[in-house]
Formats: C-alpha cells, structure tokens, sequence
C-alpha cells in the first residue's frame, strides 16, 4: 500500500480502530524470533509483519493487514496502560502500528494479531514492562490461567481464561521481538477452546515474522499446512 493509503483517512482509521477495539474485547479488557537484528521497522514493513490469510490456513481473513503511523487524537486503541504515565511511556513512542483479523466459522472463533513498533529496542523493553501490566495475568477473564508457548521473542506471556467478554473462552498473548511488541488475542460465543499447541504456533509464527522484517527480509513464516 503506497503513502497515499488508508493512513489519514477516516474509512481506514475506522477499520484498525475497530479490529483493535475488537482485540481489546476478545481479551477481555472490558470486565521465533530473537533479538539479534534489532532494526526499527518502517510503517510498511509493519504491515507486512501481520500475518495474512496465506500466513493462517484454515481462518477467513476479515481485516487484512494494514498499518500506520499514530497521530495524535488517534492513539493506538491496542496501547492501553493503566496511567498516564504509563501510556507516555508505551504509546507516545510508537512509531507505526497495525492489524489483522480473521474468523473461523466452524466454531464462531475469531484471531487477531496486532503489532507496535518503536525506534530502538530500549523504548520497546520499556513499552512491553507497561503493556504487559495491562495484557497479562487475569485480564482476559477471571481465573486465567497461563498458557505455554514456548519461548518466542525476547519476552514473552500467554493467559487464558474459560469465560471472555464474548462470553466463551479467550486467550492473549504478548511477544516482545527487538523493537516491536506483538499481541495475540482470541475469542469465541461458542465453547471450544484454541488449544495450546494452536496458540504456541501462532506465537512462533508471528515472532518469526517480525524477526524476519528486522532482519531485512520479507516477512514469511507461516503456520504449517499453507
């Protein structure tokens, strides 16, 4: 997507802020890689972190990945700190960010991934120490629970929860590689559960991309089966 893209128009804001209000639901906030080549990335190589449909087999693409640079009264709706302090150091530094969301019909799940970009690796450590405080734990549903995904990225924290605020189980995950903080979240009306394994590919698979982009290279990882 060129510079004149959706970044600065209103149709296009509405549709990240609306998979990022979405990714703030599905984790319930209403109730890889390693860090070798730890570039700043550009507002199109963070588009092209976010998975795509080719990245997800088996899930309908319904937000396609897209990206842009914050602007003032449109902070980024998935940077969400408990302070003002707080939200100076995690949000006011970013440089770029994006989504991408998809759908499984069989069971009325629904997948997002959103990326944060900072200029250095310092501003991202501190960004994530923040996030997190808000991500993490319980706050996608009472009684959450950790869930094991290995060890993508530099630092890094899964939670699930049997009940989310679409009322079926939800889980989130955070993933911090070199300069970019990644977000995972999922959510369903029904009650099948995105199993751990699932979960643990989708980390790996996102990680690596972001490794990949900050290593100069286009972004490929995929989950196995596409």
């Amino acid at each position: 997507m060129g510079d004149q893209g959706f970044v600065g128009t209103r149709a296009a804001r509405g549709r990240l802020v609306a998979v990022g209000a979405a990714a703030l639901l599905l984790a319930g906030c209403g109730g890889g890689g390693g860090d070798a080549e730890a570039a700043a990335l550009d507002k199109g190589q963070v588009a092209s972190v976010l998975p795509n449909a080719k990245a997800v087999p088996g899930w309908r693409n319904y937000v396609k990945p897209e990206a842009q640079k914050p602007v003032p009264d449109y902070p980024p709706p998935v940077c969400v700190a408990r302070t003002k302090e707080q939200r100076k150091t995690a949000c006011e530094p970013v440089t770029s960010w994006g989504a991408s969301a998809f759908v499984r019909k069989a069971d009325a799940t629904t997948l997002n991934f959103w990326t944060l970009a900072y200029k250095d690796e310092k501003a991202a450590d501190a960004a994530y120490d923040v996030l997190i405080k808000w991500y993490g734990g319980d706050r996608v549903g009472q009684n959450a629970e950790k869930v094991e995904i290995g060890s993508p990225g530099a630092e890094r924290e899964a939670n699930r929860a049997a009940v989310g605020t679409m009322a079926g189980p939800a889980t989130i995950a955070q993933i911090r590689v070199g300069t970019t903080v990644l977000g995972i979240s999922t959510g369903t009306s029904g009650k099948a559960v995105v199993p751990d394994k699932e979960v643990k590919a989708f980390a790996a698979m996102f990680a690596e991309r972001a490794q990949q982009a900050q290593n100069g290279e286009k972004p490929s990882a995929a989950i196995p089966g596409s």
